[in-house]
């Protein structure tokens, strides 16, 4: 299990998370939502404590998460990766196992045949010598969900990684991310698709800065917790917030 407790985070004196606390459990498929700015990146950055936090732990199984970070892959948004950088397919999954190699060791056979798995995994594998900069939207975030899978992470931190793919990808990466459910991982998903799509996680957290709601998808979608997530007045929210809130009140 997954515990997150009373965790909160400024920026620059300006309060982005409030004293948030949550669980997940091992095997589960878990959305991150909220309306635009409500801290969903800051709250998976501030778990591994990629940002400094003000507040709070983060413990799994019982034992702080700082202390097992190689347990943890996490996938950051597409603004955050330079795409023009030279590098390949096979070299960016490759970087995901210098933990085990180390920067100057030898690639091992094993490590090799990792990267070969996940690249087929992700469908991939013919295009492991093209550099990442001429693919598609849609194979850059394979190429990086196929990083974060040869880690052999226990927990999957994944941020809003449906931006920019084609239909075939999304599929592809609904399948991945049930095997790897049913495999007994932890994903925790931040995401911008709503209507029936929530109904595929086991739990959603719904974010506005502090946790409105958590739980099935039937729990925490209510009317009054949209109101409390996306606030009081619809006229104040921004167009896509707007549209995010009604069709989540109908799906």
């Amino acid at each position: 299990m997954i515990e997150v407790q009373n965790l909160s985070v400024n920026y620059r004196e300006v309060l982005a998370l409030s004293d948030i606390s949550f669980s997940l459990n091992s095997g589960s498929l878990v959305g991150l939502i909220g309306p635009n700015g409500a801290g969903k990146s800051t709250l998976l950055k501030a778990m591994l404590e990629l940002i400094p936090t003000q507040t709070g732990q983060v413990f799994y199984q019982h034992k702080p998460l700082k202390q097992q970070r190689s347990r943890v892959a996490y996938l950051p948004q597409r603004s955050q990766i330079d795409w023009d950088y030279p590098v390949t397919v096979w070299n960016v999954v490759m970087m995901s196992r210098t933990l085990q190699t180390g920067w100057f060791g030898k690639t091992s056979r094993q490590s090799k045949e990792i990267v070969r798995e996940v690249l087929e995994r992700v469908e991939l594998y013919e295009l492991r010598d093209r550099p990442i900069k001429n693919l598609s939207g849609g194979q850059q975030q394979r190429v990086f969900l196929a990083r974060a899978l040869a880690q052999q992470a226990d927990i999957l931190l994944l941020d809003e990684p449906m931006t920019a793919v084609d239909k075939k990808t999304e599929a592809l990466m609904w399948q991945i991310y049930n095997g790897l459910k049913h495999e007994g991982k932890t994903l925790l998903i931040s995401c911008h698709e709503w209507g029936n799509t929530l109904d595929r996680y086991d739990q959603l957290l719904l974010l506005n800065r502090h946790l409105v709601a958590s739980g099935t998808p039937r729990q925490v979608l209510t009317t009054d917790n949209i109101q409390n997530a996306y606030g009081a007045s619809v006229e104040q929210m921004s167009r896509s917030d707007r549209d995010q809130s009604e069709e989540l009140l109908f799906c």
